[in-house]
């Protein structure tokens, strides 16, 4: 067995001396972390504000540890990681849906987690739509509830769950299940704004939060009460950083048990260490440009935008491969269309249709839409003779998996020499997340955006994108025949025609493109092998659930 170091803290604090991050130093989260204390200690460039699933999107990690969803994500890839419910069943009529709870389960604080707490979870959020106060700004939030007849808890261990119309929205969707007795008597108001739900949570997963400290760690400790038996270890601590640098120092020097969201020179460095395994997990994230489509409040600076064939060209100047051999250094695949390729039910590569990186190609239909270089100057001008310079935004840092800055150059760089200048803005998350929100509260008045989605394989989100009724559709595009499609998705059970339909919308978007698909960037992470065994392999950490917190033990 490879001995640990005798002080992480102690190592990592001389790494990091004089850097940006000593500050952290301060906090309980870095007390002497060795082996012999059973306590894994992760770390990653992650942005909680709260622990309210109710009110943010950011909280996932720590809570999701903490909180389980009904089934969700990794119970459907994966037999052994159930969620709130043990098995579930949908009847003939393709409507109403069946969840067997697990047995005698309790809560972190000792009471029963029944199937009333799942009810009483759903009917929350159900009884909240259409009003001023409705919860749908969070990770819990009210999206698909539209379609939902009655969630009802028959006994302590069976939920029925009816829809309007069929659906695969009550095994597919994420909402984390919480207890009754705390949430009952917390206003729609303070849910999706003040309350904070601070530290201890109260949950059924197999960590629980028990101390959090914005933007330095998240601290948990084993549910006593989970339903597998508590963890073999002594529990974890997630350390919070605004950058991958300190993230894999302290992987390196053995302060970190595990590590994510690294960068492909940090991998290829830790990959040296004998100490450390790393890995690639093929995740729902899509790197995309976006265009503004808006033809009137919050329009970019040019018509040339609302224009299919203008974008339509464009894409024949982004080199997909290029960005992911030369900026993500091959850790991506190359992107397509709205599908991403982890989504295996839908994927698609659309050989049939998919556009080439060819500048001149681009150029050519750019003249014959229209957007000539009529004054020789090696710049466009529009359909009616004026000149255009486009602004193109882009965020530092997280969310998701990092966009690094050579793929901004270069895009900039490939429309340059097509004859389309571009400037470069560049702003943090909250930043960029006000100029590309509704016109209606404030967003608009930009040209291009590079940024990125991650969401879940569901029809729902992958469509999510190009929904005009949506909040994922950051071009603000809208097409009645999309709709339409998406609508129906969202509403059939049956696997061949759900993606045939989804495969219909995918194309039709390709064709009209709001979207360039950059990539399908994969998360890099790393862990060490000297204290804890029990990790995964291709997904070391699920980023959809707890594991392997329920399975880890120590050397």
């Amino acid at each position: 067995m490879i001995q640990c170091l005798p002080s992480r803290r102690a190592a990592l604090k001389t790494i990091l001396a004089g850097s940006a991050a000593t500050w952290i130093f301060k906090s309980r989260a870095f007390a002497a972390s060795s082996c012999e204390d059973h306590v894994v200690r992760l770390a990653g460039v992650i942005r909680p504000d709260t622990l309210n699933p109710f009110a943010t999107w950011s909280m996932a990690w720590p809570t999701i540890f903490t909180y389980d969803f009904l089934v969700g994500v990794d119970a459907q890839r994966h037999p052994d990681r159930k969620g709130f419910a043990s098995e579930w069943s949908v009847a003939d009529d393709n409507l109403t849906w069946t969840f067997k709870i697990w047995p005698g389960m309790k809560w972190s604080d000792g009471r029963p987690a029944t199937a009333k707490d799942t009810a009483f979870t759903y009917n929350y959020l159900r009884e909240s739509m259409g009003r001023p106060d409705e919860l749908n700004v969070g990770w819990n939030n009210t999206g698909g509830l539209d379609n939902v007849a009655s969630i009802t808890a028959l006994d302590d261990e069976t939920l029925q769950m009816v829809t309007k119309a069929p659906t695969r929205w009550p095994a597919d969707n994420y909402i984390m299940i919480v207890p009754e007795h705390i949430w009952k008597n917390i206003s729609y108001a303070d849910a999706r704004g003040t309350f904070r739900n601070d530290a201890p949570l109260v949950g059924s997963g197999p960590m629980i939060v028990s101390e959090f400290k914005q933007g330095q760690f998240a601290r948990l400790t084993p549910n006593q009460y989970f339903r597998a038996g508590p963890p073999a270890i002594a529990g974890m601590v997630i350390n919070i950083f605004d950058s991958a640098d300190p993230v894999a120092q302290g992987l390196k020097s053995g302060s970190f048990d595990y590590a994510y969201g690294l960068t492909a020179s940090q991998s290829a460095e830790l990959a040296k260490d004998p100490a450390i395994v790393v890995g690639e997990s093929h995740i729902e994230q899509r790197d995309y440009l976006a265009f503004n489509t808006l033809s009137g409040q919050g329009a970019g600076s040019t018509k040339a935008l609302q224009d299919p064939a203008f974008r339509d060209a464009i894409g024949y100047a982004i080199d997909q491969k290029a960005i992911v051999d030369r900026a993500k250094r091959g850790h991506a695949d190359p992107g397509v269309g709205l599908v991403m390729p982890v989504a295996t039910d839908y994927y698609s590569d659309l050989s049939d249709i998919k556009r080439h990186f060819d500048l001149a190609e681009a150029a050519r239909r750019l003249d014959a839409a229209g957007y000539r270089d009529r004054n020789g100057d090696g710049v466009r001008e529009d359909k009616e003779g004026n000149s255009f310079h486009l602004e193109l935004l882009t965020a530092n840092g997280a969310p998701n998996v990092e966009i690094p800055a050579a793929v901004v150059q270069l895009i900039a760089g490939w429309l340059g020499q097509i004859g389309i200048p571009v400037s470069i803005t560049q702003l943090d998350g909250g930043g960029l997340n006000a100029r590309t929100a509704a016109p209606a509260n404030g967003g608009g008045g930009w040209d291009l955006v590079v940024a990125n989605t991650w969401l879940s394989t569901t029809p729902y989100d992958i469509l999510g994108m190009g929904s005009s009724n949506g909040t994922q559709n950051t071009a603000y595009w809208s097409n009645e025949k999309f709709d339409k499609l998406a609508a129906e998705a969202n509403v059939t059970v049956d696997l061949k025609k759900t993606k045939d339909l989804v495969d219909q919308a995918a194309r039709l978007i390709y064709a009209e493109a709001p979207y360039i698909i950059l990539c399908y960037p994969f998360l890099l992470e790393a862990r060490r092998k000297d204290c804890f065994e029990g990790w995964g392999t291709q997904d070391m950490v699920s980023q959809w659930g707890y594991f392997p917190l329920d399975r880890l033990r120590p050397v």
